[in-house]
């Protein structure tokens, strides 16, 4: 059945008109796949099936007179949550999507959130209610919305659906952006945006309704949203999905659906195919069939040369052509996409000068020590202007000179941030001094990225606030060295830096840190070290690959005592920091003054990522000391710690053991007992021993209920370490996948 040519969708203009064009047209066909574990169908919805929920869902919120306001959506990865989101957009309401809190996490981010949008309503699943509830007593700001659980809906109420008064202007979506510790933004979202995006995707992607996709990114966040549930409803396409946690615990099953369905449209940031290329091995390559795959999109953090390569040649055998790889540019002020190129085109590439780089220049590299290889993210959409600019004189950069990227306006090009006007003028009303573009009083958006143009292709280079994007999530040094100053005493007030290195194509966290004048003596630098890896752990869900504690004074600051990051950075490179004791994360803790120097730049590039370790091997029904000796020894592996330094009682975040990790571990011990487990196992129980006694009663060893995570460890001990894929970056990704929007 003809599910819509491009003439009907010249006729849409909001995303309840597509919706409906698309069930009258193939009421029946599949239109999204839920693969509930990454590997089993657990729930399919067809176009019409869609359609109907989301009119008894729209029916309920018009009983409550929520056209035009904003209706908060708290739903786990899966389709009562696509439903929910055409169900407010049905209604006529302003949909903001959120991701489900995790048990003892911090509920400042979603607390901001409802603040912000005012949002009197929200949609979830009983099953998110019900944790939510527990919290209400302590937490106004959820107990006065008025909560209703979509899972158990009377679909009869679709009959009483009303179609409201829309146009392209309506909002649809507030898409929040993520960070680390700031307060999130609203970026209103109109239908009109969502069409003329999808559109532009369309143009680039080239995709039609033979096409066929996977997807695991975040559906809170634009790219899982735009990109992975509305795109494929926009050309006609069926999708395949799955959680973020399942790809995270088993990067394998990504691929896997990928060749299990025939997808020809899939992807993520650049550490995805990073983990594809650690985390499988020979044997699970065998089984894959990725010829079809045509279309291999990376975005949401930097695109890196290296990963391309590992990743086309790793997996040639299995049919992948490295012509799919596919680099662009978006963000959630621009609904999603700004650049890319035709569908079939290579990744371009273009090697310069690091340290020309450095001072804001583009120079062809003279030798392979000072080079580096850029990937271009496409040229801009037709109806647009890119223009690099000089983010103080607000003038155009000459040619081959880094500046901000600024975008023109278009109709992919949002209405601002909620309730922020002053947030808005200053990032969505730019205009040049200066220009020769012929827009000069054109409004532009100010992306906050730096990068150059080269013959209409974007290469971007990094972040003009300093933001870091470490697995696809957004974090700010400010934010970081808050968190590290009260860790230790020994630390010197407001004289630290946290920036990033590469390590084998993966950014890697680094702290550098002065020690107060009188600690130097006698300092305990392994203490330092356990203090700080614990707050990074505990605040932000990260792993510190490094730490160097300086002498008294010495970090490299300008004459009115700002912090010079980027000469932290290159001093900690080339050993030319005033170091009293560093320490790394290797097969040796920490090292003093007295240990092999640090590793030059070009030593430290070529520096392999931690292992994939196969877990050491249990008998067919261990007893409880062998499963404790196994943990022991897994976080042994993966932290690179001897065994005898493993406390049992100490919790995982005080080995910094970071998000990722977290999941394998859990992956890890499901395979090895052939048991399923929550992906969420290490953060409910976060010591060895808790974990120990819930598989100890698990596989039936007692009869007594295990402690719940309370009871078993003190509040302060808890800590979230599952990342929240759902909250990547605009890249995590921009949200891990974000983000990017960034």
């Amino acid at each position: 059945m003809d599910k819509g040519s491009s003439e009907s969708l010249g006729q849409v203009s909001t995303l309840v008109d597509l919706l409906g064009m698309r069930a009258a047209a193939g009421g029946d066909e599949p239109a999204y796949t839920f693969l509930g574990d990454g590997e089993t169908v657990t729930a399919s919805l067809s176009y019409a099936a869609l359609e109907a929920n989301a009119q008894a869902i729209a029916a309920l919120l018009s009983s409550l007179q929520c056209q035009g306001e904003p209706v908060l959506l708290l739903y786990p990865p899966g389709l009562d949550y696509i439903a929910a989101f055409f169900g407010c957009l049905y209604a006529g309401a302003i949909a903001v999507p959120a991701y489900p809190p995790r048990p003892n996490r911090s509920l400042e981010r979603l607390q901001s959130m409802i603040q912000n949008a005012q949002a009197q309503v929200a949609l979830t699943h009983s099953t998110v209610l019900k944790g939510l509830e527990k919290r209400f007593t302590e937490q106004s700001d959820l107990k006065r919305l008025q909560w209703l659980a979509t899972d158990g809906i009377d679909q009869g109420l679709a009959n009483r659906w009303q179609p409201p008064e829309l146009s392209p202007d309506h909002l649809a979506l507030l898409q929040y952006t993520s960070g680390s510790t700031g307060t999130p933004k609203g970026v209103m979202i109109s239908h009109g945006n969502l069409i003329h995006n999808s559109a532009r995707i369309n143009t680039f992607f080239e995709d039609t309704a033979q096409s066929s996709g996977v997807s695991w990114l975040p559906p809170y966040h634009d790219m899982g949203l735009v990109g992975g549930i509305l795109q494929p409803l926009y050309v006609g396409a069926p999708m395949v999905l799955m959680p973020p946690v399942a790809f995270l615990q088993k990067p394998y099953r990504w691929l896997q659906a990928i060749s299990r369905y025939g997808a020809t449209t899939s992807g993520g940031p650049n550490f995805a195919y990073d983990l594809c290329v650690q985390k499988t091995t020979p044997e699970q390559r065998q089984d894959l069939d990725l010829h079809t795959w045509s279309l291999a999109f990376s975005g949401a953090e930097p695109v890196r040369a290296d990963t391309l390569d590992r990743f086309a040649t790793t997996f040639a055998p299995q049919g992948f052509q490295r012509q799919a790889f596919y680099p662009c540019y978006g963000m959630a002020e621009t609904t999603l996409m700004v650049t890319g190129s035709p569908r079939t085109a290579l990744p371009v590439l273009q090697t310069v000068s690091e340290r020309a780089l450095q001072h804001n220049q583009v120079i062809a590299a003279a030798n392979e020590v000072d080079q580096r290889t850029l990937v271009g993210c496409g040229q801009s959409a037709a109806d647009q202007i890119l223009c690099i600019v000089d983010p103080q004189s607000l003038r155009p950069c000459p040619a081959n000179t880094i500046g901000e990227i600024w975008v023109s306006a278009s109709a992919s090009l949002a209405r601002g941030y909620w309730q922020r006007p002053d947030y808005t003028a200053e990032t969505f009303e730019a205009t040049l001094a200066d220009t020769a573009t012929g827009a000069k009083d054109s409004p532009f958006l100010r992306t906050g990225d730096l990068g150059f143009l080269q013959a209409g292709e974007l290469f971007v280079t990094g972040r003009l606030k300093e933001l870091m994007i470490i697995r696809g999530r957004n974090y700010y040094p400010k934010d970081l060295e808050e968190t590290v100053e009260p860790a230790h005493d020994a630390l010197r007030p407001g004289a630290g830096a946290a920036f990033t290195i590469t390590v084998e194509g993966q950014e890697r966290l680094i702290i550098v840190y002065e020690v107060e004048r009188r600690y130097l003596r006698n300092l305990d630098g392994e203490a330092v070290v356990t203090a700080v890896r614990r707050a990074i752990a505990e605040h932000h869900d990260l792993q510190l690959y490094g730490l160097q504690l300086l002498k008294t004074g010495s970090l490299p600051k300008t004459s009115s005592g700002k912090i010079q990051r980027y000469r932290c950075r290159s001093g900690y490179l080339d050993h030319q920091l005033e170091a009293v004791y560093t320490w790394q994360l290797a097969p040796n803790e920490g090292m003093n003054l007295n240990a092999p120097p640090w590793p030059s730049p070009a030593a430290a590039a070529s520096i392999s990522p931690l292992p994939v370790l196969a877990p050491p091997p249990l008998p067919g029904k261990p007893s409880p000391e062998i499963l404790k000796q196994w943990l022991i020894d897994w976080l042994a592996q993966t932290l690179q710690l001897p065994p005898m330094e493993v406390d049992s009682t100490r919790p995982f975040a005080e080995y910094g053991l970071d998000s990722v990790a977290a999941v394998e571990l859990t992956e890890a011990l499901q395979s090895t007992i052939d048991q399923p487990l929550s992906p969420t196992l290490a953060y409910e129980y976060p010591t060895v021993d808790a974990v120990a006694d819930y598989l100890a009663q698990h596989l039936g060893y007692r009869d007594q209920p295990v402690a719940t995570p309370s009871e078993a460890v003190d509040d302060t001990d808890l800590m979230d370490l599952v990342n929240d894929l759902e909250d990547l970056s605009d890249a995590e990704l921009q949200e891990l996948l974000g983000q990017q929007g960034r």
